[in-house]
This record gives structure tokens, C-alpha cells and sequence, in this order.
């Protein structure tokens, strides 16, 4: 059954421009959704119309059937059920931890203690707020989100300017309202990496408009534009006669197609080739951490990059590179 109904949302930005040209989503109870895209691309404009926070001006969203009403509709803005975390989670200052919890706790005090401990914020409950570094504010405001008891949750960017160690304590803290909680949660991110993992469905925005929606999966290895593959990371882009080599590509294909997506993973390097490998000469090589990548000029003149787990050949060495059994790509039409 669908908790959140989103139907053809437009709002004006700057300009008279089209900050939102018509998005429409569909949301489960317990169901995960990433809306990732570019800088400007309309994310907090969205979330904030979803809860009630900015007044759209075509479409509508419905929680449980019922109408979000705007801003322009009623004395205070927002909806009783729907919490929205912010960018800036704002907590009121001049109060100790202890004291903000209070005021936002609509459960009982065994249950607030629990939230807090699994946000990892209970050690810090005689602390102001102005003595808090940005991870455990935000962490706060979140538990304290928590405490309303809300139907759905609503997080802009909340991975945006943390580090390594902080953004894995709040991947923790999604996975226990998620997994533990069961909570409805929309999640917004231009660093679309961080949703992979997380998110049932990811919704790609462009400029306004949803360009792709699927599962993680398919969003990462089938892009259906060059925009959504950048998004989640390296790829490379082939012109569909240049992809011929690694395998036959039916007529009917070459006929509609312009181009293959495929992910540096997707491919293989080795010493000796075969008839769907194409040679190629390495140029550069950098070690990520967890892969080495590798660029290869091929006979042909196109560059193409392999991640490899194992040590590739050195600069200057002459390899083949095949597409890995198996593996997805985009044809790009």
C-alpha cells in the first residue's frame, strides 16, 4: 500500500524557470528511496514541497490519501507525521542535550533512551548545544526526529560534510531505523556512492526532472544517460563500432543505437587476447585502495579504464582487454 503519493509536483524558480517540471513518485510503508542528481537539481525543493514546507505550484502529494497542504494554507507550515532533517539540522541553542529531548519525546523514557543509545548521542546528554561538533548535532537532531514518532522521515544531504568515521556512524543509525524501526525514509544526496547500499529505489533528477528511477543495481551498471553514469562514479563511453570488437552487436542495434555505457569493473585485463579482446598498451595506473585502475589506449586510438583487483601490467606493457562474462551495460539510443 502507498504511504506517499506524489503527483506531478511543478514549482517556478528563479526566472520564472522551472525548479521542479513535473515529478511524481510513488512510496510503500518501510520502503527506502534515494533522490540523487547534481547540484541545483531540485532535491530540497522537492523534499520541502513533500513536507509541507514550500507551497507548489502544480500537482500534489498525499500521505495516507489525505492532501500535504503548503505553507500558503494553513498557520504553520509542515505536517504532524512527516519530519524533515535539514542541512543545517538547527537545534535550539542554549540548551543542554538532556532538555531538547524532553521537549521533542512523544515516547516514553525507556524507548527515548533506546533511540539515543542507537544513535550513539546518549553520552552527551549534559552537553549544550553550542558544545557539539557538526556530526553529533546533526545525530541529535535526527534522534530528536525520531522522538516524534514520525510515519515519515525525510533527510536532505545528510551525508554532506562529514568524514569517513562520522558518515558511518549515521549509515549505522539508518540501518537501525530501517531495519529495526521499520521507517519510511526519502534521502536526498549528491553524492550518490553513499545511497548504493541504503536505498531500495534511487530516483535521478536532472534540472527539475526525474530522468531515471530504478533499483541501485540497474542504476549503476545501466545507466540510461551519460548524465546518471557520472553521477555514481567513473564509467566508460564508447561509440557503439568501437564496442564491436568485444562482441557481435545485432544490426538492428548498430541501427538505433549511439553508444555503450560500461562500468571500469565490467571490463578485463590480460597478457594474451582472443577473438572478443581487443588490444591495447597501458599509459597510467593508480592504486584506489580497494582496486588499481588502469587506462589502456586501444589499437584503435580509444582510451578506455579497468579497475582490477590485482596489481595490473606496468605503463608500456601491451595487454587485451574483454568484457567481463556476465557483466551489464547501457546501450545508449
Amino acid at each position: 500500500m502507498n504511504v506517499l503519493a506524489v503527483n506531478n509536483i511543478r514549482k517556478k524558480g528563479h526566472q520564472g524557470k522551472w525548479a521542479l517540471g513535473g515529478v511524481s513518485l510513488q512510496q510503500n510503508a518501510g520502503q527506502q528511496i534515494a533522490i540523487t542528481g547534481e547540484t541545483g537539481s531540485g532535491k530540497t525543493t522537492l523534499l520541502k514541497i513533500i513536507a509541507g514546507l514550500i507551497q507548489p505550484d502544480e500537482g500534489e502529494v498525499l500521505l495516507d490519501g489525505v492532501r500535504v497542504k503548503g505553507p500558503e494554507e494553513q498557520l504553520l507550515p509542515g505536517h504532524p507525521k512527516i519530519a524533515y532533517l535539514s542541512q543545517q539540522h538547527e537545534l535550539r541553542n542554549h540548551y543542554r542535550v538532556e532538555e531538547l529531548q524532553e521537549m521533542a519525546s512523544r515516547v516514553d523514557e525507556e524507548t527515548a533512551a533506546g533511540l539515543y543509545r542507537r544513535c550513539k548521542v546518549d553520552g552527551l546528554l549534559q552537553r549544550k548545544s553550542s558544545e557539539l561538533s557538526g556530526g553529533e548535532r546533526q545525530r541529535i537532531a535526527l534522534a530528536n526526529l525520531l522522538l516524534s514518532a514520525p510515519e515519515l522521515l525525510l533527510l536532505d544531504e545528510p551525508f554532506s560534510n562529514l568524514d569517513p568515521v562520522h558518515k558511518q556512524v549515521l549509515k549505522e543509525v539508518l540501518r537501525y531505523c530501517t531495519d529495526e524501526l521499520g521507517m519510511t525514509i526519502i534521502l536526498s544526496s549528491h553524492e550518490p556512492m553513499d545511497t548504493l547500499s541504503w536505498a531500495d529505489e534511487i530516483i535521478v533528477l536532472k534540472a527539475g526532472r526525474v530522468v531515471q528511477q530504478g533499483k541501485p543495481e540497474d542504476i549503476y551498471f545501466m545507466p540510461e544517460e551519460e548524465y546518471v553514469a557520472r553521477l555514481f562514479g567513473r564509467c566508460n563511453h564508447f561509440p557503439l563500432d568501437g564496442f564491436s570488437g568485444f562482441f557481435p552487436i545485432p544490426d538492428a542495434l548498430l541501427a538505433i543505437g549511439t553508444g555503450i555505457l560500461i562500468r571500469p569493473e565490467c571490463l578485463v585485463l590480460s597478457a594474451v587476447g582472443n577473438g572478443l579482446a581487443k588490444a591495447g598498451v597501458v599509459v597510467e595506473v593508480y592504486f584506489l585502495g580497494c582496486v588499481f585502475e588502469s587506462m589502456i589506449r586501444l589499437a584503435d586510438g580509444l582510451s578506455i579504464l579497468v579497475w582490477s583487483m590485482e596489481p595490473p601490467p606496468t605503463v608500456g606493457q601491451s595487454v587485451f582487454v574483454s568484457v567481463r562474462p556476465g557483466a551489464k551495460f547501457s546501450l545508449l539510443s
